[in-house]
């Protein structure tokens, strides 16, 4: 990190910013400018959602000879006709990259998490990684979204293979897909969906894996069953399509009830925390919706995870999926995963920190390299929060208090600002095309982005003092830190709290440079860097000052978790919350934000809601809302061996890069297969045993 010398110091600091408040003002936000072109990024073909799938029934059905051979000729599996549904899936080919194809192989994953257990459904971890979005399905899907035109945008259909809005748009009438099963073979109905939606969303007692709450679905709402295969929502707002998007990964994608609900303390003498860990780890063959099945599990060693022979989906042909056989989670690290990736010991990595760009550019471009990089568009980003909740929101101190108020006066915000140098802060994190510059809000290369709606306060060190002046600071001991004004936090300097994330370098590295870029503006910033879930636990109780957070969904995708873009609701922005009283003290032009997302989040109209995004992003910017670092494209490290991979496939924009791709069609060739199974020619055993996969 190469760090700012100190401008001025002492009783010069003093006069020179009493001088430039009278003489000087931070520069006027221009538009910003295009990021740098960069000719590894993949070129997304957009289509529409009836190009990608469809639910009908198909002539004939087929399956690996190998399940025919030894499960179903032998009388241990019903033929593949009367495992499936009444209409499957049928994923098309046109939407392929490479049409298709053919059964076999293994794909390897190296993970840094650890499985807590499979019981997601009241809330443990199954170590990340894509481990859950291969056993687990949602009423509807969005990973794949990113290659969805913008006219037709909304949630893939799935568990829901269709749905009707009534006339008021209050009711929203699901049809699930008819005759689907469990692995274990029990059929999928609208019991699993209400237990999920009665006995967990709606307990106070279970907390889902993604945190799904009633409210996660808008206050009020409802949901019933009507017969096996149809849900309907009651919901108070008219035709709120944003909670499609809450119905995919990872808030409504219900568990197994026949498994659950015996475990359940409604209906057994267990305690919750004894519901939550009766699935631990060791129990194998947990009934899933998934393509896959865990069959394995060797602590700190690996996961395996055989195909599903219930699985709900074909291709145009008739072909049961998923192609690959088998999925390895071997538990490691997460650095690992890109080594073992870049090296062919691993087959799949979500490229994630600038750092290792150009080195794993530089091996995948020799002819013997094992991997290849699909790098999408620059929607990974940064940015700096501040705490704007003045009303007690963390609880602060006298000094934690005097911070906040400082966060919501406007020239101390354009001070901030003005002082990052985001070019120099991107290309300390990685030298050529990847960074550009992030004035904050939506993502450039996004749908809704508009440049022209966009301010962008470029690097401007004393113009940034002169507002730190008009904002009421000025350094009255002359050891270079402006002071709080007399009678505010005693008149001490004016020091700030920065939280971030210690798991990760970028996280560490971008911290550091705002450390060195505030100092020669006066402010002295002191880190707190933590791991990730201390982070989140500090951040969701408001004890931090300032926070470096690399951004979430709402300002890629928009529609996805809209209420998280403002404080629409006492709970919903990362960095302004309510205080003890549940109430929050809005800025004037936060109210204004808050009106236009309400307003995004119920309009029909794809042009209003464009326009509303504008409006959006003119406010966000303006007012510096939230202070842009910097911006960049992920890389999916995939091996070569592997077809049906999507072009310019983003590594998380709806969805993590595991669903956008969509492993259950992904295949490889015969020729190019290797001898990677570790249990060939086996399906997963009966529900419940714990003996490991059950061999043909």
């Amino acid at each position: 990190m190469n760090r700012y010398a100190l401008a001025l110091g002492g009783a010069g600091l003093l006069l020179s910013v009493s001088v430039l408040a009278a003489t000087a003002q931070v520069k006027a936000p221009i538009t910003p400018p295009d990021p740098p072109k960069f000719d590894a990024q993949g070129k997304i073909d957009y289509v529409g959602v009836n190009d990608i799938l469809e639910f009908k029934a198909l002539p004939e059905y087929h399956e690996p000879d190998w399940v025919t051979k030894n499960f179903v000729a032998t009388g241990k599996l019903p033929a593949v006709k009367d495992r499936l549904p009444k209409e499957p899936m049928v994923y098309k080919k046109s939407n392929t990259v490479d049409g298709i194809g053919v059964y076999g192989d293994t794909m390897r994953h190296v993970i840094g998490g650890r499985p807590e257990g499979w019981n997601y459904t009241a809330g443990q971890s199954q170590g990340w990684g894509g481990i859950d979005i291969g056993l687990s399905e949602c009423l509807t899907r969005t990973g794949p979204l990113f290659q969805i035109k913008v006219d037709e945008l909304q949630p893939l259909p799935n568990l829901a293979k269709s749905w009707e809005w009534s006339e008021d748009g209050h009711t929203l009438t699901m049809h699930l897909v008819e005759g689907a099963k469990w692995s274990d073979g029990v059929p999928f109905t609208t019991a699993d969906a209400m237990f999920y939606w009665n006995d967990n969303v709606n307990d106070p007692n279970v907390t889902p894996l993604n945190g799904a709450t009633p409210a996660s679905f808008g206050e009020g709402t409802t949901l019933k069953a009507d017969g096996d295969y149809t849900l309907i929502w009651t919901f108070k707002e008219a035709f709120p399509k944003q909670y499609l998007y809450q119905m995919a990964y990872g808030t409504f994608c219900p568990g197994p009830a026949h498994i659950l609900k015996p475990q359940h303390p409604k209906y057994s003498k267990n305690t919750y925390e004894q519901y939550k860990n009766a699935f631990p780890p060791e129990y194998l063959n947990i009934p899933v919706m998934g393509a896959w099945v865990p069959v394995e599990y060797r602590p700190d060693d690996i996961i395996v995870m055989r195909r599903n022979p219930y699985y709900w989906k074909v291709d145009e042909a008739g072909n049961q999926l998923p192609y690959l056989n088998e999925l390895h989670y071997k538990l490691s690290t997460w650095a690992d995963r890109d080594v073992q990736a870049v090296a062919g010991s691993g087959d799949f990595a979500n490229l994630e920190q600038p750092e290792g760009f150009v080195e794993a550019l530089k091996r995948s471009a020799s002819a013997d390299a094992p991997a290849r990089l699909e790098f999408g568009p620059r929607i990974i980003g940064y940015s700096l929060y501040p705490n704007l909740s003045a009303n007690g929101w963390g609880e602060p101190d006298e000094r934690g208090q005097a911070v906040r108020e400082l966060n919501r006066n406007e020239h101390f915000r354009k001070a901030i600002t003005s002082a990052v140098d985001r070019k120099r802060l991107g290309e300390s994190l990685v030298k050529g095309p990847f960074t550009t510059i992030y004035p904050g809000g939506i993502y450039s290369g996004t749908t809704y982005y508009d440049k022209d709606s966009t301010a962008y306060y470029p690097f401007d060190l004393e113009g940034a003092k002169a507002e730190l002046a008009l904002a009421g600071l000025k350094d009255t001991d002359g050891d270079g830190i402006v002071n709080f004004p007399a009678g505010t936090a005693g008149g001490k300097n004016v020091e700030v709290t920065l939280l971030v994330n210690a798991d990760y370098q970028t996280d560490k590295s971008l911290a550091d440079g705002i450390v060195a870029m505030m100092e020669p503006l006066g402010i002295r910033v002191l880190l707190n860097q933590v791991e990730g879930k201390q982070r989140d636990a500090l951040a969701q109780g408001g004890q931090f000052d300032w926070m470096v957070l690399r951004n979430q969904e709402e300002l890629t995708s928009v529609v996805q978790k809209t209420v998280n873009l403002a404080p629409v609701g006492p709970k919903t922005s990362w960095f302004h919350r309510a205080g003890k009283d549940g109430q929050l003290d809005l800025l004037p032009f936060e109210t204004e934000i808050v009106d236009v997302v309400n307003k995004f989040i119920t309009t029909p109209d794809a042009t209003e809601k464009k326009e509303l995004m504008k409006q959006f992003q003119k406010l966000y910017t303006d007012n510096v809302y939230g202070i842009g670092l910097t911006q960049y494209p992920g890389a999916l490290i995939i091996n070569k061996r592997f077809a049906n991979i999507p072009k310019g496939v983003p590594i998380n924009l709806f969805n993590w890069a595991e669903d956008s791709i969509i492993r259950e069609r992904v295949f490889v060739p015969a020729d190019k297969q290797g001898k990677y199974e570790l249990f060939p020619e086996t399906l997963p055993g009966a529900p419940g045993g714990k003996e490991g996969p059950a061999k043909g």
